[in-house]
């Protein structure tokens, strides 16, 4: 154990092999359809040995594992975890390295289509990134209704509307910036990184003025670059009706009232309401409020945050064919740098899935029940070396923890470093090396994908 004295307090962790880690530490306060108000101190010594509450989520309470997809998910990155669920959901957890100093700083925000997810979920563990200096934290935000409703009275209130989840993740991002530094982090030197919704939400914020100066880089994992326009963020009043709708489902039209309305019964109503309206996602996502985001995204993309960008699509993402073009037109406007993980993992037959290269990223591939071997933990150690390079430059290239050169990754919009496996009588990362995507190849697939899901 250790205990550290913070701005908020003294804080009480958990030594690992490779540093220090403190969960569920709480770095905001928020009632249900109000804004969060970033912690500034707690009582006595917090106890950070153990993981904080999720957001409530439809596997709150109903058995998800009936759907074969979501089955596939569960096994793969929550089986054996136990979960905890509260409204009271504002927290996080930060890995360190061992010895005190001013390390580069990696803020990660987890996917699930905005409706899902959790910072505990398994493969989210910075052991492997603070060997290599680095300090990770990891953000439960609010997720479905709880995180994206819009409503007049919010607006009335506020001065904006909706956006929940999304102002949790820019508040959780001033609250590291102002504390990190207690957990030996450098706050001028953040890295935003997320998959998924959470590359989806990063995209958002490095549109938003507001977080001119928060951080200095961005990685975004199967969600950068702009997409359809019938997928971007509305504005907020456009998805006032399907709440409004929701409300009347649950007997209860009054807003003050619908506040204190029981979580089950949301997620009872939820279940049978979804069934006749097929965009629900697309009303529990990031909306424009005029705050966080002031414009429609298909104009803000043209002039997003002057910072290093890095992107990655996987080979067999549901997306993929989609992915690599958004990806790479974005990244050569931008001078970013681009990966391609293909990789198809061993166990079963769905290849580099969304999400496949997660446990790449976090070195967690001895945790999975997937036969990985020493092919694989290469290539695991490699994306680490370069993620921790630009956490800490701005740019992948350089040395890997043993201090050998890294294959060179260009900045370039056409192609993309290839991470791929080497064969037998081949030499380590021997075949890592820059490409251009295949795109029949991405989208067969993408057919092919459909076919198992």
């Amino acid at each position: 154990m250790i205990t550290l004295k913070t701005k908020c307090g003294n804080v009480k962790g958990i030594e690992n092999q490779n540093g220090y880690q403190f969960l569920g530490l709480p770095y905001a306060k928020a009632g249900r359809f109000e804004y969060a108000k970033m912690t500034e101190n707690w009582e006595g010594t917090f106890d950070a040995s153990h993981n904080g509450p999720c957001c409530p989520q439809t596997r709150t309470y109903y058995e998800h594992l009936e759907n074969p997809a979501r089955y596939f998910y569960y096994r793969e990155f929550r089986d054996g975890i136990k979960f905890t669920y509260d409204e009271d959901c504002l927290n996080c957890n930060i890995f360190t390295p061992k010895e005190p100093g001013k390390y580069p700083v990696i803020i990660y925000f987890h996917g699930g289509s905005f409706n899902s997810g959790s910072n505990s979920e398994e493969p989210f563990d910075g052991q492997g990134f603070a060997k290599r200096g680095i300090v990770t934290v990891f953000v439960n935000y609010r997720v479905g209704l709880f995180g994206y409703m819009s409503h007049q009275e919010i607006q009335k209130k506020y001065g904006r509307n909706g956006n929940f989840g999304f102002d949790d993740q820019y508040t959780a991002i001033k609250w590291v910036k102002e504390n990190i530094s207690d957990y030996y982090g450098d706050p001028e030197n953040i890295t935003l990184m997320g998959q998924s919704a959470g590359a989806i939400a990063i995209q958002y914020l490095c549109l938003s003025k507001k977080c001119q100066g928060l951080f200095k880089n961005a990685v975004m994992m199967s969600g950068g670059g702009k997409f359809p326009d019938f997928s971007l963020p509305r504005k907020a009043e456009d998805t006032q009706n399907y709440w409004l709708e929701f409300m009347q489902a649950c007997g209860c039209p009054d807003f003050d009232e619908f506040k204190k309305i029981d979580c089950q019964k949301i997620f009872d109503v939820m279940e049978e309401f979804k069934k006749n309206h097929k965009d629900n996602m697309f009303n529990t996502m990031p909306v424009i409020d005029g705050y966080l985001l002031d414009s429609p995204v298909k104009e803000a993309i043209k002039n997003p945050l002057k910072i290093n960008y890095m992107l990655g699509y996987t080979n067999s993402d549901m997306y993929a064919p989609l992915l690599a073009y958004v990806n790479h037109k974005y990244v050569k406007k931008n001078s970013g740098y681009l990966y391609y993980f293909d990789i198809n993992l061993k166990g079963d037959k769905m290849k580099a899935f969304h999400s496949a290269d997660l446990r790449f990223m976090f070195n967690r591939l001895k945790e999975s029940w997937r036969p990985f071997d020493e092919k694989d933990q290469e290539i695991a150690d490699l994306m680490q070396d370069y993620l921790a390079n630009f956490a800490r430059n701005g740019n992948p290239n350089g040395k890997n923890l043993e201090g050998k050169e890294l294959p060179l990754w260009k900045k370039t919009g056409r192609k993309a470093i290839h991470l791929k496996l080497r064969k037998e009588n081949q030499k380590q990362n021997s075949q890592i090396k820059m490409t251009s995507p295949h795109y029949f190849r991405l989208f067969w697939n993408f057919i092919t994908q459909l076919n198992l899901i």
